[in-house]
């Protein structure tokens, strides 16, 4: 019994001894914990301290973009003179055959070689100095060697970081001698910031070249497709408008530059559809000669494109109803060849037979306008993303 009691009386020291170690233990980590607890909170204030800087900093950066590109935004009026450069030394007559062409030349930078981030691509910067004068070149020589009468030129640049700042309306102006030259302004931002690296600068356009002495020449403005503030970095499109007196009449050939909405949902289409409807059946009602020549971005629906399905994920041109304009136009693409090419990815050394091609480049021309021929040239778009077509008129 002396020796339970013994057992009892050491178990309960024992027992003792380590209720008191361990509480004295447990209220020595009391202390610890609430130091390393307030340096815990410590650090979490001062990273959500850094973290609102930062918000605050890329916002600030953000409110000031975007008031930089308000303020810089491209503004152009309804309509306005453009400048006519070099000399022409014909004048139009009746009965003759005229040729005239119209080309985009992809800035230059758009060759076999190219692939492009909003076709899905992935390059921003598609093309360098020297394959972008190379491209250019091939442009003046084409020209040269058809030698239309009028050249209606789309996404030329004039200063612009995607084609390494050269201006393309000295350089293509410089080597048509015998032309007379008119650019108008459809894209101009001070930067567009996106994607990653950014687009950067552009000036860019679309420029008539003509044999034929202009009495005059506009920038006639089309609806913007976009809202603020993805408007203040976007195409401002429009017509260039050329006039030449008709030999012996008081009528006049009217020649229009275009390149129409690509990217949008279908409505800036329409609307700048609409537009130029209008004006060609003004000029028409007067009895002028009007043709209107470019980039559609679109199909004419009385044309067979049958050849050229569009894949599943690439971009898809609209469709222009014929029947919605004036019954006194008329309207050709050629299906033949395609005139332009997806830049999905570069054409070069890739299988054709199962490339995304196009045909969105043509003409709009009045009735008293005979169309003689219209061919889409095949230059296999070893310079730009779109063939040249070609036309052979001729005034009734």
């Amino acid at each position: 019994m002396t020796d339970n009691l013994a057992n009892v009386s050491n178990s309960g020291l024992n027992n003792k001894g380590t209720n008191e170690f361990g509480s004295s233990s447990h209220n020595g980590n009391d202390g610890s914990s609430n130091n390393n607890g307030g340096n815990g909170r410590s650090v979490i204030k001062k990273i959500l301290k850094a973290i609102a800087i930062i918000i605050l900093i890329i916002a600030i950066a953000f409110a000031g973009l975007i008031a930089f590109i308000s303020l810089t935004e491209y503004k152009p009026e309804t309509v306005e003179r453009v400048a006519i450069n070099g000399k022409a030394a014909y004048e139009v007559s009746r009965g003759k055959a005229l040729k005239v062409m119209t080309w985009n030349i992809g800035y230059g930078a758009l060759g076999d070689n190219a692939d492009f981030f909003m076709d899905g691509g992935t390059h921003v910067k598609t093309s360098g100095k020297q394959r972008i004068k190379e491209n250019i070149k091939a442009v003046s020589r084409e020209i040269d060697e058809v030698s239309p009468d009028i050249a209606m030129l789309q996404e030329v640049d004039k200063d612009s970081t995607r084609s390494e700042h050269i201006d393309q309306v000295s350089r293509i102006g410089a080597a048509a001698g015998d032309y007379e030259n008119s650019f108008a302004r459809n894209f101009k931002a001070a930067i567009v910031p996106y994607p990653l690296p950014p687009i950067g600068k552009v000036d860019s356009g679309v420029m008539t070249l003509s044999k034929f002495k202009a009495g005059g020449a506009s920038r006639v403005s089309l609806p913007v497709s976009f809202k603020w503030p993805v408007r203040t970095i976007n195409l401002k499109r429009c017509l260039l408008v050329n006039r030449a007196k008709v030999n012996g009449s008081d009528k006049e050939l009217v020649y229009i530059n275009l390149h129409l909405e690509a990217y949008d949902n279908g409505e800036g289409k329409k609307a700048q559809t609409e537009a130029l409807n209008k004006l060609l059946k003004e000029e028409s009602d007067k009895g002028n000669y009007v043709i209107a020549c470019g980039d559609f971005n679109q199909t004419f629906n009385n044309v067979y494109i049958g050849n050229y399905p569009v894949q599943k994920g690439l971009w898809k041109p609209g469709k222009i109803d014929i029947s919605e304009y004036d019954s006194s136009l008329n309207f050709v693409m050629d299906g033949t060849n395609p005139t332009c090419r997806s830049l999905d990815k570069p054409l070069k050394g890739a299988d054709k037979s199962k490339f995304q091609f196009y045909v969105i480049d043509g003409m709009i021309y009045s009735s008293n306008i005979e169309m003689k021929s219209c061919k889409t040239q095949d230059l296999g778009f070893k310079h730009s993303d779109h063939n040249p077509v070609v036309a052979e008129i001729r005034l009734k």
